[in-house]
C-alpha cells in the first residue's frame, strides 16, 4: 500500500465533493478512455491506475465519497434539497464540513479498496464493491430511511421491473452487449495482441462514464457502464462475443434490481451500476 496515495485520497474525496459526484465520475471516464486508448495503441500508460482509478478520480475515492458528502449536506447540514442529488457541485454550498466528509470517505475508500483487492483478493470489481460499502455506510450514518428505504405506497413493493420495462432492459442490455462483444472479437480477429485487448473493458467503461455528461446537462441519457464493462470483460476473458451479449443483459437486469431495491423510497443515493458491476464481475471471474 502506498502511503503517498493514501494521503492523496483525502484530497481526492474532497475534490469529488467539491465538484460533485456525477461531474467527477464523468472526468473518470475521460481519463479511462485516454489511458485505455494509449495502452491499446501499445504505449506505456500510467494514467488508468494512478488517475482514472487512483487517488484523483477513482470512483471509490472521488465519486462514492462525493455521494456520501451530498447525503451529509442534505440530511445533516440541511443545505442541499435532496441527499440523492449527485449532480450538484457541493462547492456551491460554501460549507467546509461537507468537503471534509468527502475527504474522510476518500481515505476510507482507499483503505477498503486495498483490503478487498490487496489483502482479501476478492474475485470481483473492488472499486464497485467499495463504492457500494461506502454508500451503505453513508445512508446508515446520514440517511433517515434505512438500508432499502421506506415504502409507503399501497400494494406490494416492486423489486424488479416487469412488462415493457423488463423488455426494454433486456433489449438495451443485449444491444449494447452485441456492440462491445463483437468489437472485442473484431480486435482479436485483426491481430491485436491479446495482452492489449485486456484494456478494452476499461475503454468501454470510459465511454459509458463520459456519456453521462448528457445526463448532467439534462438529457434522458441512461447509465450504461454496468452493461458495457461486464459485457466487454466477459467477451474478452471468454473469447466469445456472445458472452458479451449475455452479460450485457445480466448487467442491465442487475442494475434494475439494485435500483428498485436500494435506490427507491429513500433519501440518499446507493449506486445501482456499482452494485451491478461488482456482482457481474464476480460471476464472470468465477466462470472464466
Amino acid at each position: 500500500m502506498s502511503t503517498l496515495s493514501l494521503v492523496a485520497s483525502f484530497g481526492g474525496g474532497l475534490f469529488g465533493a467539491c465538484i460533485g459526484a456525477l461531474p467527477v465520475f464523468i472526468l473518470t471516464g475521460l481519463f479511462a478512455i485516454a489511458g485505455g486508448v494509449a495502452t491499446l495503441a501499445g504505449a506505456a500508460d500510467l494514467s488508468v491506475g494512478n488517475i482514472a482509478f487512483g487517488s484523483i478520480l477513482g470512483p471509490h475515492i472521488a465519486f462514492g465519497p462525493a455521494v456520501v458528502a451530498a447525503a451529509f449536506a442534505a440530511n445533516k447540514r440541511h443545505k442541499l434539497a435532496s441527499g440523492k442529488d449527485i449532480v450538484s457541485s457541493l462547492n456551491g454550498l460554501g460549507d467546509y464540513t461537507v468537503l471534509i466528509v468527502g475527504g474522510i470517505f476518500g481515505v476510507l475508500g482507499f483503505l477498503l479498496n486495498y483490503l478487498i483487492s490487496g489483502v482479501l483478493k476478492l474475485p470481483t470489481d473492488s472499486p464497485g464493491l467499495t463504492v457500494f460499502i461506502l454508500l451503505v455506510a453513508g445512508r446508515l450514518l446520514f440517511g433517515n430511511t434505512g438500508l432499502i428505504g421506506k415504502y409507503e405506497g399501497s400494494g406490494k413493493r416492486v423489486y424488479f421491473s416487469s412488462g415493457n420495462a423488463l423488455i426494454y432492459n433486456i433489449v438495451i442490455g443485449g444491444g449494447i452487449g452485441i456492440m462491445v462483444g463483437y468489437v472485442a472479437a473484431s480486435l482479436k480477429a485483426s491481430g491485436v495482441d491479446p495482452a492489449l485487448i485486456a484494456i478494452f473493458p476499461v475503454i468501454c467503461f470510459g465511454i459509458s462514464a463520459i456519456s453521462l455528461i448528457f445526463t448532467q446537462t439534462g438529457f434522458a441519457t441512461p447509465a450504461t457502464h454496468h452493461i458495457t464493462y461486464p459485457a466487454a470483460m466477459a467477451a474478452v476473458l471468454s473469447g466469445n462475443p456472445f458472452m458479451g451479449v449475455i452479460f450485457g443483459i445480466v448487467g442491465s437486469l442487475l442494475g434494475d434490481f439494485a435500483g428498485h431495491t436500494f435506490n427507491s423510497h429513500c433519501d440518499t443515493h446507493i449506486d445501482p451500476p456499482a452494485i451491478a458491476i461488482f456482482m457481474s464481475v464476480f460471476i464472470i471471474q468465477a466462470m472464466f
